[in-house]
Protein backbone atom coordinates (compact mmCIF):
# COMPACT_ATOMS: atom_id res chain seq x y z
CA UNK A 1 0.00 0.00 0.00
CA UNK A 2 1.40 3.44 -0.87
CA UNK A 3 2.55 5.62 1.99
CA UNK A 4 -0.05 8.26 1.14
CA UNK A 5 -3.23 7.61 -0.78
CA UNK A 6 -3.79 9.71 -3.88
CA UNK A 7 -7.58 9.93 -4.02
CA UNK A 8 -8.72 10.10 -7.65
CA UNK A 9 -10.65 13.10 -8.83
CA UNK A 10 -14.34 12.63 -8.16
CA UNK A 11 -16.60 13.11 -11.16
CA UNK A 12 -19.95 11.35 -10.74
CA UNK A 13 -21.26 8.08 -9.37
CA UNK A 14 -24.40 6.46 -10.71
CA UNK A 15 -26.54 4.04 -8.79
CA UNK A 16 -29.75 2.42 -9.93
CA UNK A 17 -31.88 5.30 -8.60
CA UNK A 18 -29.45 8.14 -7.94
CA UNK A 19 -26.59 10.16 -9.31
CA UNK A 20 -23.96 11.51 -6.93
CA UNK A 21 -22.05 14.58 -8.05
CA UNK A 22 -20.03 17.34 -6.41
CA UNK A 23 -22.12 19.76 -4.38
CA UNK A 24 -21.64 23.31 -5.73
CA UNK A 25 -22.73 26.80 -4.76
CA UNK A 26 -25.62 26.41 -7.21
CA UNK A 27 -26.94 23.63 -4.95
CA UNK A 28 -27.44 26.10 -2.10
CA UNK A 29 -31.11 26.76 -2.71
CA UNK A 30 -34.05 27.62 -0.51
CA UNK A 31 -35.09 23.98 -0.73
CA UNK A 32 -31.67 22.75 0.48
CA UNK A 33 -31.61 25.27 3.34
CA UNK A 34 -35.14 24.15 4.18
CA UNK A 35 -33.93 20.56 4.60
CA UNK A 36 -31.27 21.69 7.06
CA UNK A 37 -33.86 23.63 9.06
CA UNK A 38 -36.48 20.85 8.95
CA UNK A 39 -36.69 19.16 12.38
CA UNK A 40 -37.74 15.85 10.78
CA UNK A 41 -34.77 15.78 8.40
CA UNK A 42 -32.15 16.65 11.03
CA UNK A 43 -33.84 14.90 13.95
CA UNK A 44 -30.78 12.74 14.71
CA UNK A 45 -28.11 15.16 13.51
CA UNK A 46 -26.29 17.85 15.43
CA UNK A 47 -27.40 20.14 12.60
CA UNK A 48 -30.64 20.40 14.58
CA UNK A 49 -28.90 22.86 16.91
CA UNK A 50 -28.04 25.30 14.11
CA UNK A 51 -30.29 27.65 12.15
CA UNK A 52 -28.97 27.54 8.60
CA UNK A 53 -28.96 30.28 5.96
CA UNK A 54 -27.08 31.01 2.75
CA UNK A 55 -24.04 32.23 4.67
CA UNK A 56 -23.71 29.14 6.90
CA UNK A 57 -24.14 26.88 3.86
CA UNK A 58 -21.56 28.76 1.78
CA UNK A 59 -19.12 28.63 4.70
CA UNK A 60 -19.60 24.87 5.07
CA UNK A 61 -19.15 24.25 1.34
CA UNK A 62 -16.00 26.41 1.32
CA UNK A 63 -14.54 24.26 4.11
CA UNK A 64 -14.06 21.49 1.53
CA UNK A 65 -11.84 23.65 -0.72
CA UNK A 66 -8.30 22.34 -0.99
CA UNK A 67 -9.03 19.22 1.03
CA UNK A 68 -9.41 15.53 0.24
CA UNK A 69 -12.91 15.60 1.70
CA UNK A 70 -15.96 15.43 -0.52
CA UNK A 71 -19.38 17.05 -0.26
CA UNK A 72 -21.81 15.48 -2.71
CA UNK A 73 -25.26 16.18 -4.01
CA UNK A 74 -27.52 13.15 -4.29
CA UNK A 75 -29.82 13.54 -7.30
CA UNK A 76 -32.69 11.49 -8.66
CA UNK A 77 -31.20 9.61 -11.60
CA UNK A 78 -34.14 10.32 -13.92
CA UNK A 79 -34.93 13.99 -13.19
CA UNK A 80 -31.45 15.00 -11.92
CA UNK A 81 -33.30 16.84 -9.11
CA UNK A 82 -31.26 17.11 -5.87
CA UNK A 83 -32.81 15.00 -3.12
CA UNK A 84 -30.05 14.90 -0.50
CA UNK A 85 -26.36 15.11 0.31
CA UNK A 86 -23.44 12.92 1.29
CA UNK A 87 -20.17 13.77 2.99
CA UNK A 88 -16.86 11.95 2.95
CA UNK A 89 -14.08 12.92 5.35
CA UNK A 90 -10.86 11.30 4.12
CA UNK A 91 -7.79 10.46 6.19
CA UNK A 92 -5.47 9.93 3.24
CA UNK A 93 -2.44 8.79 5.30
CA UNK A 94 -4.56 5.94 6.65
CA UNK A 95 -6.54 5.27 3.43
CA UNK A 96 -9.78 5.60 5.40
CA UNK A 97 -12.83 7.79 5.28
CA UNK A 98 -15.87 8.54 7.40
CA UNK A 99 -19.07 8.96 5.40
CA UNK A 100 -22.50 10.38 6.07
CA UNK A 101 -25.74 10.81 4.17
CA UNK A 102 -28.93 12.86 4.32
CA UNK A 103 -32.02 12.44 2.18
CA UNK A 104 -33.67 15.81 2.60
CA UNK A 105 -36.51 15.61 0.11
CA UNK A 106 -39.43 13.94 1.92
CA UNK A 107 -40.82 12.41 -1.27
CA UNK A 108 -37.68 10.27 -1.67
CA UNK A 109 -37.30 9.07 1.93
CA UNK A 110 -37.94 5.43 2.77
CA UNK A 111 -38.04 4.37 -0.90
CA UNK A 112 -34.52 3.00 -1.38
CA UNK A 113 -32.85 6.16 -2.67
CA UNK A 114 -30.67 6.54 0.42
CA UNK A 115 -29.62 2.88 0.29
CA UNK A 116 -28.79 3.17 -3.39
CA UNK A 117 -26.75 6.33 -2.83
CA UNK A 118 -24.95 4.78 0.13
CA UNK A 119 -24.14 1.55 -1.68
CA UNK A 120 -22.85 3.40 -4.74
CA UNK A 121 -20.71 5.70 -2.59
CA UNK A 122 -19.22 2.92 -0.46
CA UNK A 123 -18.54 0.80 -3.56
CA UNK A 124 -16.71 3.73 -5.21
CA UNK A 125 -14.71 4.63 -2.10
CA UNK A 126 -13.49 1.06 -1.54
CA UNK A 127 -12.91 0.47 -5.27
CA UNK A 128 -11.91 3.32 -7.57
CA UNK A 129 -11.46 5.63 -4.57
CA UNK A 130 -8.64 3.41 -3.33
CA UNK A 131 -9.62 3.43 0.33
CA UNK A 132 -9.04 0.40 2.54
CA UNK A 133 -11.77 1.19 5.09
CA UNK A 134 -14.93 3.29 5.29
CA UNK A 135 -16.58 4.13 8.61
CA UNK A 136 -19.89 5.72 9.57
CA UNK A 137 -21.81 6.42 12.72
CA UNK A 138 -25.38 7.04 13.79
CA UNK A 139 -27.42 7.27 16.91
CA UNK A 140 -28.88 3.86 17.73
CA UNK A 141 -32.38 5.37 17.65
CA UNK A 142 -31.84 6.38 14.01
CA UNK A 143 -33.11 3.00 12.80
CA UNK A 144 -33.17 3.86 9.08
CA UNK A 145 -29.46 4.80 9.10
CA UNK A 146 -28.47 1.80 11.22
CA UNK A 147 -30.32 -0.53 8.83
CA UNK A 148 -28.77 1.23 5.81
CA UNK A 149 -25.26 0.61 7.19
CA UNK A 150 -26.02 -3.04 7.95
CA UNK A 151 -27.58 -3.68 4.53
CA UNK A 152 -24.47 -2.23 2.86
CA UNK A 153 -22.31 -4.89 4.52
CA UNK A 154 -20.87 -2.70 7.25
CA UNK A 155 -20.24 -4.31 10.63
CA UNK A 156 -20.64 -2.85 14.11
CA UNK A 157 -17.25 -1.72 15.31
CA UNK A 158 -18.02 0.16 18.53
CA UNK A 159 -20.73 1.66 20.70
CA UNK A 160 -20.36 4.93 22.58
CA UNK A 161 -22.94 4.37 25.28
CA UNK A 162 -25.38 7.14 26.17
CA UNK A 163 -23.37 9.57 24.03
CA UNK A 164 -26.04 12.08 23.02
CA UNK A 165 -29.41 13.37 24.10
CA UNK A 166 -32.33 13.15 21.68
CA UNK A 167 -35.74 14.31 22.78
CA UNK A 168 -34.72 14.08 26.45
CA UNK A 169 -33.40 10.50 26.13
CA UNK A 170 -29.80 9.33 26.31
CA UNK A 171 -28.87 7.54 23.10
CA UNK A 172 -25.95 5.32 22.12
CA UNK A 173 -23.77 6.26 19.16
CA UNK A 174 -23.09 3.17 17.04
CA UNK A 175 -20.05 3.06 14.79
CA UNK A 176 -19.90 0.83 11.72
CA UNK A 177 -17.13 -0.02 9.26
CA UNK A 178 -16.49 -1.82 6.02
CA UNK A 179 -13.10 -2.88 4.66
CA UNK A 180 -12.04 -3.21 1.04
CA UNK A 181 -12.42 -6.86 0.04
Amino acid sequence: MPETLQLPKFIEISGQLVLLRSFTFENITDEYIGWLNDPLVVRYSNQRFITHNISTCEHYLSSFDGSDHRFLSICDLITKKPIGTATVYVARHHATADAGIMIGHHEFRGKGYGQDAWNALIYWLLGAGGLRKVTAGALACNYPMVQLMKRSGMHLEAVRCRQEIVEYHEEDLVLYAKFRP
